[in-house]
């Protein structure tokens, strides 16, 4: 077994401190029936550093191709060897605040191999009116972004249906619901798993979830 450094042993607490704030002000009706979990604790701070991941392959995934909110065509593999959570985003949500607590999780993982992809959508409710300009400058006065996002896109089943969504439903049996569903994507590109919308960044069953694909 290749032997792996342990990071900082503050890393977990760092990143439920970081979260800790981060509470949604979910105002929309809860789609799919019920609240987040907690915030969650005592979480394994063995985690390996960017540097000792498995070697980068662009597979499932992290084969697919995206463009990003400038218009520029981005090849997914650039990603590939980091743990990547997919998010369908929108600036007029009551989910909207999930975006400080996406934010510190990203700061705080990223130096471990993490990242979140953003992609911005108008089919639910019509909350993602803008265009890319106002999207990212919304998201950085708002939130402080800083993790990748991409051009508005359709994500529900359908002939406009992104192909990275359409890979993704097809690999979960999951669709979106609402704004802020998120899909969580191992190092090899293989999708682990589907959180709805109410799942927010400080849930333990997200920030485990995450802290166990990084391992």
């Amino acid at each position: 077994m290749t032997a792996r450094r342990a990071v900082p042993a503050f890393l977990s607490a760092l990143l439920v401190i970081s979260l800790a704030g981060c509470a949604s002000d979910e105002r929309d009706p809860v789609i799919d029936g019920s609240d987040a979990t907690g915030v969650a604790s005592g979480a394994d701070s063995s985690l390996p550093s960017v540097t000792e991941t498995a070697p980068v392959t662009a597979e499932g995934f992290y084969a697919l191709h995206a463009t990003d909110l400038d218009g520029d065509d981005v090849p997914l593999s650039a990603y590939a060897g980091k743990v990547a959570l997919v998010v369908n985003v929108a600036s007029e949500c009551g989910y909207t605040p999930q975006y400080k607590g996406l934010e510190a999780m990203y700061e705080a993982l990223e130096p471990h191999g993490f990242v979140i992809l953003g992609f911005p959508s108008n089919e639910f409710g019509g909350q993602e009116p803008g265009d890319a300009g106002q999207i990212r400058a919304f998201c950085s006065n708002e939130y402080g972004v800083t993790f990748p996002l991409f051009e508005k896109c359709e994500v529900l089943p359908g002939t406009g249906q992104s192909n990275v969504f359409e890979y993704l439903q097809a690999q979960t049996g999951e669709a979106p619901g609402w704004n802020f569903c998120k899909y969580l994507v191992g190092r090899d590109g293989k999708v682990l798993e589907f959180f709805p919308s109410r799942v927010a960044p400080e849930s333990a069953e997200l920030v485990k979830a995450v802290e166990a694909a990084l391992l």
